[in-house]
């Protein structure tokens, strides 16, 4: 039996309203040999399953170890040399356990429990619409777009403050690794990195034009958003973005039924750096394991072909920015209990030690890891959070009961472009990693010529510390609801602090 997902246990956003208004593609290369071609979904291909196979770096796979994969019943579609990943597309239910035994072959493991054909899926949150004459009434100060006194986040990290300074470099693209960007939208059109955007669902780079862009459904928005929260233009249209300046690039990793998987985001990071991205933003978790365990084979092949590909991203210069998740969980907890693994197959609550399964990518080694903050300034009531695992924090929303906005403000989420030339408010860590690339993306700016190290510690030192919360009763009714560890320095939910985007173009 396949239970039904909740997507605010994957793409860490829970929508909260929209904005509706009016509103308004070069072929990029990827640096991979597409070792086998790749055969596209057909019925026969329906009962296969994808494949990650791990081999040493540089060379790309042996003779040897093609020819294992081909006996085993399996096709290449890709494979990346340089970090030594494979993907490969296989019916034969055995193909990873044989092709383990074979000499080369490091790691090797299903990314997937269902079959290759799309899944259904299951949204979950309501969406507030505004009528047109609420948005034509929306009122701001000479010098603000329309929408900006809608955003307390800005503020909140003196982005607002930044922007007197500098919009932030044309030289910077910040990536969305997500569900797809719109585009077209008059927010985002002016700032759009075609050459450095992508489709990258299947695991292969498909360069058609406009094969960025996202589905339909609702969740197919959700990278849209971040990328408004990230670089929506400062042009009198909308809203303004924490980085206004620089250019945005959509690498699209989403099935069409929003499925992340591992080869996707596999093809993501390496296509981030080999074109040049300076930032990448991950607000998702890899399906179908929320957390991925490094005792069992299969999931352990998916940690290390995802840390090959986002390791390889940042020693080309790249800053890797991902969401912590929604689930109110201490991910520096003894042990955990995850009630939704697989997403794509039959699930049961299984007890982990978050320290030996990891949630990929925000878990992952160099990778920055965002923690959310409401109106107030303190942590999310949906935030996960955690000592040694929240490297930073950034506005991500509330519920406006426990959070409210200081007017004018009138909503406690984060606004956002939407596809088709729209804005919408939502909330979650998948809103705050934004804010954090986005602070990234004008300390590049700042320091061009700085390392993706360089940028990290930056990033972390211009930060604006920020004490426990102690004791943290978000509702108010006399229960603890999270504790937190550590100094005012580094502590467990708000790491080195909560970004400072002023900081960010002034030091």
């Amino acid at each position: 039996m396949t239970a039904p997902r909740s997507r605010t246990h994957r793409l860490v956003a829970l929508p909260l309203g929209m904005i509706t208004a009016t509103a308004l593609a070069f072929l990029p290369n990827v640096a991979a040999s597409a070792a086998e071609a790749a055969p596209t979904a057909t019925t026969a291909d329906a009962t296969s399953l994808s494949y990650i196979v791990n081999v040493a770096t540089g060379k790309g796979p042996s003779t040897t170890v093609k020819r294992a994969i081909a006996d085993a019943g399996g096709t290449i579609v890709i494979s990346y040399d340089r970090i030594g990943v494979i993907v490969v597309h296989s019916s034969n239910p055995d193909f990873a356990r044989t092709i383990r035994k074979v000499p080369g072959v490091q790691s090797a493991g299903a990314t997937r429990n269902a079959p290759l054909a799309a899944q259904s899926t299951t949204e979950v949150g309501a969406t507030r619409m505004l009528g047109a004459k609420e948005v034509a009434s929306a009122q701001s100060a000479e010098g603000q777009d329309p929408l900006e006194p809608s955003q307390w986040d800005l503020p909140a990290i003196e982005a607002d403050k930044a922007h007197e300074k500098t919009l932030g470099s044309r030289d910077v693209t910040v990536a969305v690794i997500d569900t797809g960007v719109d585009d077209t939208h008059p927010d985002l059109a002016p700032n759009f990195a075609r050459e450095a955007s992508v489709n990258c669902a299947s695991g292969k780079p498909n360069t058609a034009d406009g094969a960025w862009r996202p589905g339909a459904s609702e969740g197919a928005a959700h990278g849209t958003h971040v990328a408004g929260v990230i670089a929506a233009a400062k042009n009198g249209i909308g809203m303004t973005g924490v980085a206004p300046g620089v250019r945005v690039a959509g690498i699209k990793v989403s099935t069409s039924a929003d499925y992340i998987y591992t080869e996707a985001v596999v093809c993501g990071f390496v296509w981030a750096a080999e074109h040049h991205v300076d930032v990448t933003n991950n607000s998702y978790y890899t399906d179908p394991w929320n957390f991925n365990c490094l005792d069992d084979l299969d999931q352990r092949a998916l940690v290390d072909a995802v840390t090959r590909a986002s390791r390889y991203a940042e020693r080309k210069g790249t800053v890797n920015v991902a969401a912590a998740g929604n689930e109110r969980r201490d991910l520096d907890a003894d042990s955990l209990t995850d009630p939704a693994s697989p997403n794509d197959g039959t699930q049961g609550d299984r007890v982990i030690d978050p320290h030996k399964c990891l949630v990929i990518p925000p878990q992952l080694p160099g990778v920055v890891t965002v923690a959310a903050t409401g109106a107030k300034g303190i942590k999310s009531s949906f935030s996960n959070y955690g000592l040694n695992v929240i490297d930073v924090a950034g506005p991500g929303g509330d519920s406006i009961f426990y959070q409210p906005p200081a007017a004018p403000a009138v909503d406690a989420g984060i606004l956002g472009t939407m596809p088709g030339g729209s804005w919408a408010y939502k909330s979650g860590t998948s809103m705050a990693s934004p804010h954090v690339a986005g602070v990234a993306a004008l300390i590049k700016s700042t320091h061009p010529h700085a390392t993706a190290g360089q940028v990290k510690a930056l990033l972390y030192s211009e930060a604006d510390a920020m004490p426990c919360t102690d004791p943290y009763d978000i509702d108010s009714d006399g229960k603890i609801d999270a504790v937190c560890k550590g100094s005012k320095y580094h502590n467990g939910f708000y790491g080195r602090g909560i970004v400072n985007a002023l900081n960010a173009v002034t030091k």
